[in-house]
């Protein structure tokens, strides 16, 4: 999908006197009330990225496909632990927001939801899984900016499953820091490799081709 990016507008404060100083706006908080007071057509999104807000198209059948595989597995994988798969619903850290493919959280929401009822809190989040949009922006979005986002936010899990890259590739990340935006441990496949996820909740469920489906033509 393709993404457009809306900057906030920067305004600069004019100083008059030392005492008379009017304080800069918090950028956060401007793209925060932005992004709230956003209506949009059907079928677009919107989330904040990295002092972006991010306009994009829901995903083609294909994208969907994948995602929506992935979560009914992932459905019966939860059925008998206290945790359950979502999408289409927004995970919030810091007055950024994301909605991602598909993602873990607790089955019980009540103390995991925002104050303000918009989503759900990322502490709340276990794991999280994109599935790679088409187009340079989509392609950056979910390998680099949501990379360094999810691995800020603590994110335990960040599953990239990836179209684009050859012939389909499957990129399992784990042990975040927070600090340096990134995460420390990744394990990449192939499409047609069967590669399972290592911690947290989710733990042992197994992403093959029943759900990335065959591989790529180059």
């Amino acid at each position: 999908m393709t993404a457009l990016a809306q900057e906030a507008p920067v305004t600069t404060s004019q100083t008059t006197t030392p005492e008379a100083t009017t304080p800069e706006p918090d950028l956060d908080e401007v793209l925060w009330q932005a992004w709230k007071a956003m209506e949009l057509p059907e079928g677009l999104r919107a989330e904040i990225i990295e002092g972006f807000i991010e306009v994009s198209p829901t995903g083609r059948y294909a994208h969907g496909q994948i995602a929506n595989r992935l979560r009914d597995k992932l459905v019966v994988f939860l059925a008998e632990s206290e945790y359950v798969a979502r999408q289409d619903m927004n995970v919030v850290h810091d007055r950024k927001v994301w909605i991602p493919d598909c993602f873990v959280v607790p089955e019980d929401p009540e103390e995991h939801i925002t104050d303000d009822g918009i989503g759900f809190k990322a502490s709340a989040v276990q794991l999280i899984v994109e599935v790679v949009s088409p187009g340079h922006d989509g392609v950056e979005r979910d390998r680099e900016r949501k990379r360094r986002a999810y691995a800020r936010a603590g994110i335990p899990v960040y599953v990239l499953i990836d179209d684009y890259d050859g012939h389909g590739t499957v990129t399992v990340l784990t042990a975040p820091r927070p600090d340096e935006a990134v995460y420390t441990d990744a394990h990449c496949v192939a499409y047609g490799t069967d590669v399972i996820i290592p911690e947290g909740p989710a733990k042992g469920f197994l992403i093959g081709e029943a759900i990335t489906g065959a591989p790529r033509n180059a």
